[in-house]
């Protein structure tokens, strides 16, 4: 991880001086979506360009898999023909059932001979963590003991634990206390916190869970406005548990949205972050995401950085 940083920085440097070298000269990146996405399809593809290499984009609705076709003899093709896969499986792609689709990659990885990267599923996003972490070491050099708050907000689109619970892994690691704010029922998977929680104790961090907006948001220096589904639609899944009762349920919070006046409660010197994308006028308003306090254009930057270095060090190697 702290390779995938330092190299991370790097690029970046050498990104504006137009310094890259083409590490990737002549390799082929697939990225199979079983999801729809903004950042995560361009900036890999310009990563790969970025480095001298080729990014084939391909949604999963015009492949075979859509008709049965086993992700051990689609891995096996690809592997064949490029030098990496990646794979995005959440939300509806897998009818909201936590971790299917973190076990259909696994699926791909257990058959595939080149790297396989995650590029989000229903239970982590590891490489947008690694581009929020490289934000707020950016922002705050002297990051440790920051306090981030991953802040449940209020959305009528219902949106998996993937990105938050990342954020809470990742900020946990690097010794940035965490606070999980959240109205009760929408609770995250108990054994992602308790590897909070350790993570925390190991970095000499704290990690918080609260119901308290107010409480959660004073004197914080970080803050990630984000809906999430319920603890009860995740676990029995939105064909069990219905759409209109989760809608039904966070129609009752729609207080919970990062307003101007909340920004009042936290350091003068905080940030506002997010994964994109905002829902705006639901999660946030217009004048808080587009205000002094947001970085989420650079925090949107530097997933190309990062997916450089992520696809330099899983893929550099000779062909």
């Amino acid at each position: 991880m702290d390779a995938t940083l330092e190299l991370a920085k790097d690029l970046k440097k050498k990104y504006y001086a137009r310094k890259l070298q083409p590490l990737l000269k002549n390799k082929t990146f697939f990225m199979l979506f079983y999801n729809t996405s903004t950042r995560t399809r361009a900036s890999f593809e310009a990563a790969m360009t970025a480095l001298g290499g080729h990014a084939q984009f391909i949604d999963i609705a015009t492949t075979r898999a859509s008709e049965g076709e086993a992700p051990k003899d689609i891995a096996k093709m690809y592997e064949r023909y490029g030098h990496g896969l990646g794979i995005r499986i959440l939300e509806s792609a897998v009818g909201y059932v936590y971790g299917r689709g973190n076990a259909v990659i696994r699926e791909y990885a257990k058959h595939c001979n080149v790297p396989v990267v995650n590029m989000a599923d229903d239970m982590y996003h590891p490489c947008q963590g690694l581009a929020d972490i490289m934000t707020v070491q950016e922002k705050f050099p002297r990051y440790e003991g920051k306090r981030y708050v991953i802040m449940w907000a209020y959305s009528n689109k219902v949106r998996s634990w993937g990105s938050v619970q990342e954020e809470a892994l990742i900020m946990s690691r690097y010794g940035i206390d965490v606070t999980i704010a959240a109205p009760k029922g929408f609770e995250l998977d108990p054994n992602i916190v308790n590897i909070c929680r350790q993570n925390a104790r190991e970095s000499g961090a704290e990690l918080k869970t609260e119901n308290d907006l107010k409480g959660a948001l004073e004197g914080a220096h970080i803050v990630f406005p984000r809906n999430w589904a319920s603890h009860a639609c995740v676990m029995q899944g939105m064909d069990k548990f219905g759409k209109e009762n989760e809608i039904r349920l966070h129609e009752r919070y729609r207080d919970w949205m990062l307003t101007r006046e909340l920004l009042d409660l936290m350091d003068p010197q905080a940030i506002i972050t997010h994964v994109l994308p905002v829902f705006r006028g639901e999660e946030a308003t217009d004048e808080v995401m587009d205000g002094p306090h947001s970085v989420i254009y650079d925090q949107a930057e530097n997933r190309l950085h990062v997916q450089m270095a992520a696809l330099a060090l899983t893929m550099g190697r000779p062909a």
